[in-house]
């Protein structure tokens, strides 16, 4: 029987799913608690940036994980989740989508899915939260935002059922979550990325990390997730993290 058993938890509104789910974390929450929300007022994504989400107008949604892989291939955890949202949204709505480096899902080059993991400290032993937010409907973020975000509605025409999309999200994160633990789990979770991604490989891209901004080819991803970046010198530069943007003819 997996380990994972997802059990959801439902709230009208919350700060943020992923700090509810910390704060459950931290009181000895199993793995697979999940948290989702109609609302968060204070959501977030990577790099500290703040992740808009009206009411109704996504999926919020966060999952205590308690992993039994060494903490160096956590990183591969977001791959497998952004695995489990391109495949959910196929088999729920026939919506193929492209994954950015490295877990960003997009639909037409915009941004349709944003993934936050955060570790947390308990009693029994570290914990990883993963966030997950899917934009379901036009409403989801501001229309200054509809050149680089996108949503499930404005791709498929369809209203879209957040129960429907939810329920072959556990399903299928279930699924890359128990591959990724097992015998050449994190082999099996590059290759499934790489084969969904535009950006694994052979894809102009410009990297900025800080100070620092890089510009170069994908050449595929390393054991852990980083991204293998060979600049126009033809050195091969490992990017841990960092914002990744397309290159396209005309900013070249």
């Amino acid at each position: 029987m997996s380990e994972f058993d997802p059990q959801i938890l439902r709230f009208d509104s919350l700060p943020s799913t992923n700090l509810e789910a910390a704060r459950r974390a931290i009181e000895g929450a199993a793995e697979g608690l999940c948290v989702v929300a109609s609302e968060q007022t204070a959501g977030r994504g990577r790099l500290q940036r703040q992740w808009i989400s009206p009411k109704g107008a996504g999926l919020y949604f966060s999952v205590v994980l308690r992993p039994r892989i060494h903490q160096g291939s956590w990183p591969l955890i977001t791959l497998a989740a952004s695995i489990a949202v391109h495949d959910a949204l196929i088999e729920a709505y026939s919506l193929r989508t492209d994954i950015k480096w490295p877990n960003d899902v997009l639909s037409n080059s915009r941004k349709l899915c944003g993934i936050l993991a955060e570790t947390v400290d308990t009693t029994e032993g570290r914990a990883l939260v993963l966030g997950i937010g899917i934009n379901l409907t036009s409403s989801a973020f501001p229309p200054e935002m509809q050149e680089i975000a996108t949503s499930v509605q404005i791709e498929t025409g369809a209203v879209p059922d957040l129960e429907i999309i939810l329920r072959h999200l556990t399903i299928a994160l279930e699924r890359r979550y128990e591959m990724l633990q097992s015998g050449r789990g994190g082999e099996e979770i590059l290759r499934e990325w790489s084969i969904r991604s535009s950006y694994a490989r052979g894809k102009r891209v410009r990297v900025a990390n800080g100070q620092e901004v890089l510009e170069g080819t994908t050449r595929g991803l390393e054991s852990d997730g980083a991204l293998r970046l060979e600049t126009d010198v033809g050195e091969i530069r490992i990017v841990r993290t960092g914002d990744v943007t397309e290159l396209r003819t005309l900013d070249v």
